[in-house]
């Protein structure tokens, strides 16, 4: 007789979402005046009344502005969470020629063993091919050699440059922050589509489904709108290369956490129970290699080994 287990528990993780102090330093994206609702402070307590009701067992906490200093605060959060925030995207300056030593030093430094990802925000860089000149393209591939994950937070004029990128750091492990950002509130398809799926060969790389309702129209947008996007994200990438993240707070813009974390989670319905174990936390927890405390503060952890 075959033995028969009973599925696995799902694990709750939030893969993608900031904290900041506006009254401390400068965050340039949030000048614009449509961004001005969020343009208030989000901490750890927020964070916390905000997951709690929903089960969410462990975050990710992303990098907002390019600044180390930022960054050693985020890590401090981190670490002072209770193992809510499991790990931290932050920043460091990709084109300095001892981009291993710095992060040498930050992982030395408090909380530096939560740092588990780098980001640089290369969608406002001027320079739509900034992420291939010969120094940043270095610098990726130091943060690969440390072992940390490199974020690709890109739009439609970066989209070569990222794949241009990744083919040419083999070592590195990437994550592609927001599905790459598809306009969705446009109707746009083709081009966004046709990025994915010459992306997806690469094993080096993973996607967020995260961001897609800013993407969208903020006052009026369905589930049913955002499903094309997942689909063809986990069509392209299979579930065990996708994960789950909230955007919140700019996700406030468009809904509430709740709102908004369950209609992500609605996307994956038509999944088996393996595939959204997979997208709901294992692969975020795999990706960043995050140490998830079982029964943490999200609640109960059932099924683990």
């Amino acid at each position: 007789m075959t033995a028969s287990f009973p599925p696995e528990r799902l694990m709750l993780i939030d893969a993608h979402h900031h904290l900041w102090a506006p009254a401390q330093r400068a965050y340039p994206f949030m000048a614009a005046e449509p961004l001005a609702p969020i343009r208030r402070s989000y901490d750890l307590a927020d964070l916390e009344r905000v997951t709690r009701p929903l089960g969410v067992e462990a975050t990710v906490l992303v990098q907002a502005v390019s600044t180390q200093e930022e960054t050693n605060h985020l890590l401090a959060i981190a670490d002072s969470s209770h193992g809510l925030v499991s790990g931290v995207v932050g920043w460091t300056d990709l084109t300095s020629p001892d981009v291993s030593s710095q992060l040498a030093a930050v992982r030395g430094g408090p909380g530096g063993a939560r740092l588990v990802g780098v980001r640089h925000q290369a969608e406002d860089e001027p320079d739509p091919n900034w992420l291939v000149r010969p120094a940043v393209t270095a610098g990726v591939a130091a943060v690969g050699n440390a072992g940390l994950v490199y974020d690709l937070l890109v739009k439609a004029p970066q989209w070569a440059a990222a794949l241009a990128l990744v083919r040419r750091t083999p070592g590195t492990v990437f994550v592609l922050d927001h599905a790459g950002k598809p306009d969705i509130a446009g109707g746009a398809w083709a081009p966004w589509a046709q990025m994915i799926s010459a992306l997806s060969p690469e094993p080096n790389v993973h996607v967020k489904l995260s961001g897609l309702v800013n993407q969208a129209r903020w006052s009026d947008w369905t589930t049913a709108e955002l499903q094309p996007y997942a689909e063809h994200v986990l069509d392209s990438f299979g579930a065990d290369r996708v994960m789950l993240g909230s955007d919140w707070p700019v996700s406030e813009l468009a809904g509430d956490y709740a709102r908004v974390m369950l209609s992500l989670r609605s996307l994956l319905d038509g999944l088996g129970n393996d595939e959204r174990v997979q997208v709901l936390g294992r692969t975020a927890e795999r990706t960043y290699g995050l140490r998830v405390v079982p029964g943490g503060p999200g609640g109960e952890r059932v099924g683990r080994e």
